[in-house]
């Protein structure tokens, strides 16, 4: 991660946050490390889910160059976060999932590919990475139908369309 934003890697953040906003989530500002980190947090239950409730995060940084090792390196972070806030009781009628999202001025094609290539999992809890070319608005993100956590897979695709469109 970069600490120097550019303004269209600020206005997508700003964006993002207004997105979460409007969904209902929670939303801040932490400072990890000197970088300002949009956080979003939002709860849902459903009957469908076998009686389950999902705690979503949308972790949100800037970059200016998103590569596939800091994607990795981000993903690993936000999860070990999320994890500490809410993961303790998880797979006890608790799941968590986040979307760790490197927001950046230029985007290489591997973490594209990676972001793309499918969802991170540990037990009850998943993340999908995306990596955002802020210029063009890119979103690039896993967004198919998983083995694993099936049941929450239209949930956070539509909660990832939403917050990430495709540009």
């Amino acid at each position: 991660m970069d600490t120097t934003a550019t303004e269209p890697v600020r206005a997508y953040l700003t964006a993002t946050g207004e997105r979460l906003r409007a969904d209902g989530c929670e939303v801040r500002t932490e400072d990890w490390g000197g970088v300002p980190v949009l956080i979003g947090h939002r709860g849902d239950f459903r009957m469908r889910w076998m009686a389950t409730k999902l705690h979503l995060f949308t972790v949100a940084a800037p970059a200016t160059l998103v590569t596939a090792d800091a994607l990795q390196r981000f993903t690993a972070t936000a999860m070990d976060y999320v994890l500490a806030r809410k993961g303790q009781l998880r797979g006890f009628q608790n799941g968590v999932a986040v979307f760790p999202a490197l927001v950046g001025t230029q985007v290489e094609p591997a973490a594209s590919a990676w972001a793309q290539g499918g969802q991170q999992v540990k037990f009850a809890a998943v993340a999908r990475p995306v990596a955002v070319e802020a210029g063009s608005g890119t979103a690039s993100a896993y967004r198919g139908n998983p083995v694993l956590g099936f049941i929450y897979a239209a949930h956070l695709r539509n909660k990832l369309n939403a917050y990430f469109p495709v540009a």
